[in-house]
């Protein structure tokens, strides 16, 4: 009779009832700062002041919009989200495109210096985001792009690229060479190649991508502290704005807080159903 490894004797135990309840209970308290803060964000500033969150369960006529609306009516907070919507869309399609671009070149195309090409790309995934703040801050200053939206997504895009390039190569690189054969000898160029073929294939990867430049666009705040002013600021400068100015200015920043933070989420979700689909249909394939 053969012994069961050790290994597999806690595989067996790991994957039990009692296990699964505990990582219940440990995401439902990891859930708890989010619902603490949408709580906060539907209450006055009085009731804030006076009590805490968890209070609402016995006392539900504390929930109130009034935080929102007077968020609204803060021009400072609209227009940091626009700002950040302008931002951050841009910043995460354009590196999504000439990455998946880069990467089906690196991968499938030949040309001189190919390799060396791309283990200097492979190079730039090392180069710290500090290290360039204050040469490229200079560098924007002398063409005029300090301060504005447009320098602050050319600063994304090029901290971005790296690791898109990286990602989408090694996964076109994996793509049957069969296929993208018989596709050329039916008559498709590189272009309608990669648009017909390697770009359907792509899609866990490419989404993937557009999470991951997403959430860390639209969370970044030191960038943004250093290349924007007062009229092109995102929303994490705006909030952290608003304490240094107004210190315990809750009844906004509860509010904002949780905006910013519901919005990145949402997109997670919405990409994450794509992902699971596109690794679903890749699977039967």
């Amino acid at each position: 009779m053969n012994r069961r490894s050790l290994g597999a004797r806690l595989v067996e135990r790991l994957s039990g009832g009692a296990v699964r309840v505990f990582l219940i209970v440990v995401g439902l308290f990891w859930l708890v700062p989010t619902i603490g803060l949408l709580l906060s964000s539907l209450r006055s500033t009085e009731d804030m002041n006076e009590s805490g969150w968890w209070t609402v369960f016995t006392e539900p006529a504390q929930l109130t919009v009034d935080s929102y609306e007077k968020l609204l009516e803060n021009g400072d907070i609209t227009d940091s989200l626009v700002n950040t919507v302008l931002i951050t869309v841009p910043a995460t399609v354009l590196v999504v495109v000439i990455g998946a671009l880069a990467g089906y070149a690196f991968a499938w195309m030949e040309f001189p210096g190919r390799d060396w090409w791309f283990l200097a790309v492979v190079g730039l995934l090392v180069v710290p985001v500090q290290v360039a703040l204050i040469p490229i801050a200079e560098l924007f200053g002398n063409v005029g792009l300090f301060g504005s939206i447009l320098g602050v997504i050319l600063f994304h895009v090029g901290f971005g690229l790296p690791f898109a390039v990286f990602l989408l190569r090694n996964f076109f690189a994996e793509i049957p060479r069969e296929l993208l054969e018989a596709a050329r000898l039916d008559g498709a160029g590189e272009l309608r190649l990669f648009a017909r073929v390697v770009m359907p294939l792509g899609g866990p990867a490419i989404a993937s991508l557009g999470i991951f430049q997403f959430l860390w666009v639209w969370n970044d705040m030191l960038v943004a502290l250093v290349f924007t002013d007062a009229g092109s600021q995102p929303i994490t400068v705006a909030l952290q704005t608003q304490v240094r100015q107004f210190g315990n200015n809750i009844d906004v920043l509860a509010p904002g807080a949780f905006i910013s933070m519901v919005v990145p989420l949402a997109v997670f979700f919405a990409f994450q159903r794509q992902f699971v689909s596109g690794v679903m249909a890749g699977a039967v394939k």
